[in-house]
């Protein structure tokens, strides 16, 4: 059974999506940009800040969720310009020291709200094993 996930401790979801969605196995998280809960955007920061805010969004949905970063099994990063990977790769490496997860980057045309990153994973609960 599907069951969504709301923090407060991530943006809130303003249109027709959830923070996050879960099953017995697995835990969806929508992808994340760098807003703050209060609601300030970062779109002016450095890539590794805006990456880094963009992963504390998904560690706020997936704490809600009763999961951590340990358990994502595949993360996806849009990027603005894949220019900018290294300055992403170095916030990102913070947040996955040890087995990190499967990884895409990709390049995309635009963002949301004119912000250089988002970023969403499926983390496992850990309850189908």
């Amino acid at each position: 059974m599907k069951r969504t996930i709301e923090t407060d401790d991530a943006p809130a979801a303003v249109g027709a999506y959830s923070q996050g969605t879960a099953t017995e196995d697995l835990v969806f998280t929508a992808g994340q940009i760098p807003l703050t809960p209060d609601g300030d955007l970062l779109d002016d920061a450095a890539t590794d800040v805006q990456t880094q805010q963009a992963l504390e969004n998904v560690e706020a949905v997936l704490a809600e969720a009763g999961v951590s970063m340990a358990d994502v099994l595949k993360v996806t990063v849009y990027m603005a310009s894949i220019e900018r990977f290294d300055a992403m790769n170095t916030a990102y490496e913070e947040f996955f020291e040890d087995e990190p997860p499967a990884r895409s980057a990709v390049e995309v045309a635009a963002l949301p709200k004119g912000v250089d990153i988002e970023i969403e994973a499926i983390a496992t609960t850990g309850d189908g094993e």
